[in-house]
């Protein structure tokens, strides 16, 4: 292994328990009501263009078109809960410290959003100049660009490369790139079910822990 590549949000932060108990509020009271596993399947590890182009698409279909700012409002209510409730997943530090390769984070989150979270949580100056946003590449996740461009810009072969994943469109975009999928289960929002639909993608290993991570690196 030459390379570590994180996801951030619900990898690195523990971000997708927030997003997703506040998206699936705002949308239940627009009429949009979706179980927890199809929409963590669906919609987690989107950019969030794709993700609001979907809503809109389904809200259309079943009659009630969301409003021109319904992106913007439910941006604005999920960043005043990053702002006072967002934390760094208990490990992440001790993964960085003890894994002597390369090492870089790629996330479907917009570039200044995705700094902005590293920043809240004190992980920025771990990772940084390797951050990398797929506002950088042609094709989000689920397509392989975006670990692709992080593979180039730290000089490792793909092959080579272990991307530590919590979403199905993660871990199918790990695998299309040619890299060896870790499923991680440690965030909040991770429900029963989330480590076999990860496998099912394609994920080598799960995990429900940093720890776990950490141990699996050192043996």
């Amino acid at each position: 292994m030459e390379a570590l590549i994180f996801d951030c949000d619900g990898v690195l932060v523990d971000s997708e328990t927030i997003s997703i108990a506040t998206e699936r509020e705002m949308l239940s009271g627009w009429g949009l009501d979706y179980p927890f596993e199809i929409f963590v399947s669906r919609f987690v590890g989107l950019h969030n263009r794709d993700f609001h182009a979907a809503l809109a698409a389904d809200a259309i279909e079943r009659g009630r078109p969301l409003p021109p700012d319904f992106a913007d409002q439910l941006q604005a209510r999920i960043w005043q809960h990053f702002e006072t409730d967002l934390r760094a997943i208990e490990g992440v530090l001790d993964i960085s410290a003890a894994f002597s390769g390369a090492q870089a984070v790629a996330s479907s989150s917009e570039a200044p959003k995705l700094v902005r979270k590293l920043r809240l949580t004190g992980l920025y100056d771990t990772f940084a100049p390797h951050i990398y946003s797929s506002d950088l590449v042609t094709n989000e996740k689920p397509a392989p660009d975006l670990f692709l461009h992080a593979a180039e810009q730290i000089s490792a072969r793909p092959d080579k490369c272990v991307v530590l994943e919590d979403s199905v469109n993660g871990v199918t975009a790990a695998r299309a790139a040619g890299m060896t999928a870790w499923g991680f289960t440690g965030g909040g929002h991770a429900d029963a079910g989330l480590g076999d639909r990860l496998r099912a993608a394609g994920a080598q290993d799960v995990f429900a822990s940093h720890a776990e991570i950490s141990a699996a690196l050192a043996s």
